[in-house]
C-alpha cells in the first residue's frame, strides 16, 4: 500500500528527529523512516550514553580525592554493572521522550529500512521511499512531495584492524562493556578516542593512546592540545605521537600485542583490549542514491548546497551523511534550515564558525571560531590573551584550577575570532562566547557584562578584560 506525505524523514537521529518536529510545525504531513531506535546514534551510540559513562567515571575520581575536602571515607569501588545500568536507564527514559514528541506532532514513525526509488509508477521522479519492514511485513511505500536523508554515520574501520567486539573494539563495543579490562590501547588520538582515554584512565584503567599525527586533537587550538596532553599526561595516560600503528602485526591471546612505527623504529605495545577511534564513516550504502542524480564526494558524503538541497532539488541530506562538524546540535540546526527552506520559510543559513565544539574529557575542552594558527593563515593581523583557572576563586573552591581561557581578536576591527578553553565546566561556559559570536560582540562589550562572583564564568570577563589590556587578576 502506497501513503502520500509532504516529507519522508529517512533517519531518525537528533538531526532527522529534530527536522520532523519542524515540519510538523510547519503543517506538512510528515514521516520517518528508522530501521533502528529513534534518537539515533547520538542518544543510543554517542552523546548520551557516553557522557553518562564519564559522569560516573568523574563521580568516582572526585570519591577518591574526598579527603581534600575533608570528607573521610572507605576506599571506594566501582560497580561498573550499576554503572551501566545507570547509563541505559537514562537513555531509555530520553527515547521515551523522542517516541512522545513524535505522537505529539502527529509523526509516522515506520520501523525499517528505507531505500530510494527511482521515477516508477508511483512517481514521475525519483524519491518514492521503500521501507523494508522490521516486523517482516509486507514493504511500504510512501510518496513524499521531499526527502531529508539523515541516516548518519558509524565508526570507521581501519584495514587489518576490524573491530571483532572482544579485542578489537570500536566505541559501540566499547560503550557495551561489562566490565572494565585493566588496560588498553587507543588507536586515534582525536575528540573520541581523547574521551575514552581520560574516561577509562578515571575508572582506573592502565591507557595508551597511539596517534598519528604530531599531536592529540590536532584540530584544536595548539596550545589547547599541549596542555590536554600534559594533563593526561598527569593523570597517567601514555600518550605517544607520529606513531603509525601496522595491523599486521596485531597478535590477539590472552589480550592483543600491536606494533607501531614511531621515530623509525618499530615499538611494541601490550593491552586487554584495544579500540579503534579513527573517525566516522557516512551511512550511504544501499539507501537508493543509485536511482538518483544525487552527487557524493570523493569521500562518499552527499554533496548539498547551503540550505542542503541536493542535485534533485525535492531531496535533501543533513548531518554525518554528508561531512562537515559530524555533531549532533550541527545536524540539528541543518534539518530545521532545510525544512524551513523546503517549506519556502526564508531560513538563516548555519554560520559554521559559529558553532560550539565541545570535547568531554576531564579535563573539559570547548571552542568556538578560528584556531590562532588558522587565523594567521587567513591573514588576520591577531592579538590574543590567555586567562588561567587558578586566578579563579570558584576553580579554586571546585578543586579543579588547571586550564585557561584564550581569546583571538581581530586586532583592526575587535572582531570576535575565536574562544578556546580548558578546564572545569567549559563545554558550558563556552555558549556565553557562541551568543557573543552570534551577535558580534567585542571583548569591550563582554568585559562590561557583568559577571557573579564567585562563578567560573568570571574566566570570559577576565580574559576579555586581558584582552583590552585590563586584565584585573593573574
Amino acid at each position: 500500500m502506497a501513503y502520500e506525505y509532504d516529507l519522508v524523514v529517512v533517519g531518525g537521529g537528533t538531526g532527522g528527529y529534530v527536522a520532523a518536529i519542524r515540519a510538523s510545525q510547519l503543517g506538512l504531513k510528515t514521516a520517518i523512516v528508522e530501521s533502528n531506535k529513534l534518537g539515533g546514534t547520538c542518544l543510543h551510540k554517542g552523546c548520551i550514553p557516553s557522557k553518562a559513562l564519564l559522569r560516573s567515571a568523574e563521580v568516582y575520581k572526585q570519591t577518591k580525592l574526598a579527603d581534600e575536602f575533608g570528607v573521610e571515607l572507605s576506599q571506594p569501588t566501582i560497580n561498573f554493572e550499576k554503572v551501566q545500568l545507570r547509563k541505559n536507564n537514562i537513555v531509555e527514559k530520553l527515547h521515551n521522550g523522542v517516541q512522545g514528541l513524535m505522537k505529539k506532532g502527529k509523526i509516522d514513525i515506520y520501523h525499517g529500512f528505507g531505500r530510494i526509488l527511482g521515477p516508477s509508477i508511483f512517481s514521475p521522479s525519483a524519491g518514492t521511499i521503500s521501507v523494508e519492514m522490521n516486523n517482516g511485513e509486507e514493504n511500504e511505500m510512501l510518496i513524499p512531495k521531499n526527502v531529508l536523508i539523515a541516516t548518519g554515520s558509524r565508526p570507521k574501520e581501519l584495514p587489518g584492524l576490524e573491530s571483532d567486539g572482544e579485542f578489537v573494539l570500536n566505541s559501540d563495543h566499547a560503550l557495551e562493556l561489562d566490565q572494565l579490562p585493566k588496560s588498553i590501547i587507543i588507536v586515534g588520538g582525536g575528540v573520541i578516542g581523547i574521551e575514552w582515554a581520560s574516561m577509562l584512565s578515571d575508572f582506573d584503567v592502565d591507557v595508551t593512546v597511539l596517534e598519528y599525527a604530531d599531536r592529540i586533537l590536532p584540530n584544536e587550538d595548539e596550545e589547547i592540545s599541549k596542555e590536554t596532553q600534559r594533563l593526561l599526561k598527569k593523570k597517567g595516560i601514555a600518550i605517544v605521537t607520529n606513531a603509525k600503528v601496522l595491523p599486521e602485526t596485531l597478535k590477539k591471546e590472552d589480550g592483543i600485542e600491536i606494533q607501531a612505527e614511531h621515530k623509525d623504529n618499530n615499538k611494541s605495545f601490550q593491552a586487554e583490549k584495544l579500540l579503534v577511534s579513527i573517525g566516522r564513516e557516512p551511512n550511504v550504502q544501499n539507501i537508493g542514491l543509485e536511482n538518483t542524480d544525487i552527487l557524493k564526494t570523493d569521500n562518499g558524503y552527499i554533496e548539498t548546497n547551503e540550505f542542503y538541497q541536493t542535485k534533485e532539488s525535492h531531496i535533501y541530506a543533513i548531518g554525518d551523511v554528508i561531512g562537515g562538524m559530524q555533531l549532533a546540535h550541527v545536524a540539528s540546526h541543518e534539518g530545521l534550515v532545510a525544512v524551513e527552506h523546503m517549506a519556502d520559510q526564508s531560513p538563516i543559513q548555519v554560520n559554521y564558525q559559529n558553532v560550539p565544539i565541545c570535547v568531554y574529557s576531564n579535563p573539559e575542552i570547548a571552542r568556538i571560531g578560528l584556531t590562532e594558527n588558522q587565523a594567521i593563515e587567513q591573514g588576520y593581523d591577531i592579538k590574543t590573551a590567555k586567562t588561567s583557572f587558578k586566578a579563579i576563586g570558584k576553580a579554586l573552591v571546585y578543586g579543579e584550577s588547571d586550564g585557561f581561557v584564550k581569546m583571538i581578536v581581530d586586532n583592526k576591527t575587535s572582531d570576535l575570532l575565536g574562544v578556546h578553553m580548558i578546564g572545569p565546566h567549559v563545554t558550558d561556559l563556552i555558549s556565553e562566547a557562541s551568543l557573543a559570536k552570534l551577535l558580534d560582540a567585542t571583548p569591550l562589550e563582554i568585559a562590561e557584562s557583568i559577571h557573579p562572583h564567585p562563578t567560573l564564568s568570571e574566566s570570559i570577563s577576565e580574559v576579555a578584560m586581558a584582552i583590552e589590556g585590563r586584565k584585573i587578576h593573574g
